[in-house]
């Protein structure tokens, strides 16, 4: 089996158009070779999740037919797969090959994409997200790693801790926004993901029933605010990193942050109507975001200097996660 990397990199362009347009937009910005390993990774991490989820491009909600034992073979062949694809041979799967090629190229170590599927074990472990670090462990998972690995393509250091930890910041307050629009597509799959304990405080039980019934819409609203007050507090630490990026790369990450930010905003602003369809930014106002958050983000590229990152004071550390392992 040979090697086309031309068309593992149109794959990648592929997923990444279908599968997320807000990040399509923003990777326009990368270098072209920059662009393609960053869209190979994407369509890796698209492929497992779709997966796991039974879903194809990050459907609507997940596959409630889907039982624990699939889910669980299921992740035990993404595991298999990736670490084959680590090894340097060829899967024939389009994702894992790119990813493959992506992961050489960069000396990606393999924890990270083995903490991905970690994350994706919790779903298949129906797990119960009691308290708020219950649900940043999963954040982590599933998309903090996700933005340590794109900082590594980038140029980041794997041994610069600091900069990697503004990189999964941005990782955590993507997922925490996903988390709070797709609130009522969640339940729908059997999910809840916003913690527990925030939700009986507002008297409202761990139930996907109890979620979209219309008495709790009030409870619910409070909740999901709070989980993006906090998620804004992700996304300015991840700001004070993409200084340490090539230029092209802080711009589109800075990008990409302004648009996935807005949708979080729109979100909070909508209250209690949020959930009626789901939450999205005109392709207009997308653009319009991209522009500014490139703009900025070359910015601070151009002045990084050497003033040091400020502390990150009370958030989440994922060094946490180093204890769970």
């Amino acid at each position: 089996m040979q090697l086309n990397e031309s068309a593992l990199a149109s794959h990648g362009a592929q997923t990444i158009a279908k599968g997320s347009k807000s990040f399509a937009i923003a990777s326009l910005l990368f270098g072209k070779a920059m662009q393609s390993d960053v869209h190979m990774l994407y369509a890796w991490c698209r492929y497992c999740d779709d997966v796991i989820d039974g879903q194809e491009l990050g459907g609507d909600a997940p596959d409630r037919t889907l039982s624990r034992k699939e889910m669980a073979e299921r992740l035990d062949e993404l595991r298999a797969k990736t670490r084959t694809a680590f090894s340097g041979d060829l899967t024939g799967t389009p994702a894992f090959d790119g990813f493959s090629l992506v992961a050489r190229r960069h000396d990606l170590p393999e924890r990270y994409p083995l903490d991905l599927l970690d994350g994706f074990a919790n779903d298949v472990d129906q797990r119960e997200f009691t308290s708020f670090d219950d649900l940043m462990e999963y954040c982590y998972g599933v998309a903090g790693v996700v933005g340590i690995m794109m900082a590594i393509i980038m140029g980041v250091s794997k041994d610069d801790g600091e900069v990697l930890d503004r990189a999964c910041d941005l990782g955590l307050a993507f997922q925490l926004t996903n988390i709070c629009r797709d609130v009522f597509d969640d339940a729908r799959g059997g999910r809840i993901y916003l913690p527990t304990s925030w939700l009986e405080a507002e008297n409202i039980s761990a139930d996907p029933s109890a979620i979209m019934h219309e008495t709790n819409r009030a409870g619910l609203t409070r909740v999901v605010k709070q989980v993006l007050a906090i998620a804004d507090r992700y996304y300015d630490s991840a700001s004070e990193g993409v200084r340490f990026l090539p230029l092209r790369a802080s711009a589109a990450v800075l990008a990409a942050r302004n648009v996935y930010r807005d949708i979080g905003r729109k979100v909070a602003a909508r209250g209690e109507a949020a959930w009626e369809n789901r939450t999205v930014v005109s392709t207009h106002r997308k653009v319009f975001l991209a522009v500014s958050g490139a703009a900025s983000g070359a910015v601070q590229s151009i002045s990084k200097g050497s003033a040091p990152l400020t502390e990150r004071g009370d958030l989440w550390r994922r060094t946490v996660m180093e204890r769970v392992r």
